[in-house]
């Protein structure tokens, strides 16, 4: 059961963080530059990648995709805890992936963002590990 509580827990608080991510993204100034020249430009600066969008609008996309995967993640791994635990219990294959997504995000964190998602990630990654650390310690 504790081992349960812990990758729950875990997937928790990626779930917290990616709904406040797409909370900051819509509906504060969180995460906008500084500096409001910058911004507009922003605002009116094609992508190499295509004239079809600003730097502003891809800004925007990749924060709601990013948000979107760290509540797909917390959704998934808190369902298969709470509802099918047999099967993520059984599947090296998704414990391992588990893992290797909360790794990640411990090293994005780390090397391109700030110290709240890189405690908030590593809470996670240990809470993970610890409760499969229980799963597998028991016969």
């Amino acid at each position: 059961m504790i081992s349960r509580i812990l990758i729950s827990a875990s997937a928790a608080i990626i779930l917290f963080f990616g709904s406040m991510h797409l909370a900051y993204t819509f509906f504060t100034d969180q995460l906008t530059p500084v500096d409001g020249q910058l911004e507009t430009a922003m605002k009116h600066v094609a992508a190499h990648i295509s004239s079809e969008t600003t730097m502003w609008k891809t800004g925007v996309g990749f924060n709601v995709s990013h948000s979107m995967g760290l509540i797909l993640f917390g959704l998934i791994y808190g369902y298969l805890t709470l509802c099918r635990w047999d099967v993520l219990q059984k599947s090296i294959f998704l414990a391992g992936l588990g893992l290797v997504v909360l790794v990640s995000y411990v090293v994005l964190a780390r090397v391109f963002w700030f110290s709240d998602p890189l405690i908030g990630a590593s809470v996670a990654t240990l809470l993970y590990v610890a409760g499969f650390v229980c799963a597998f310690a028991r016969p």
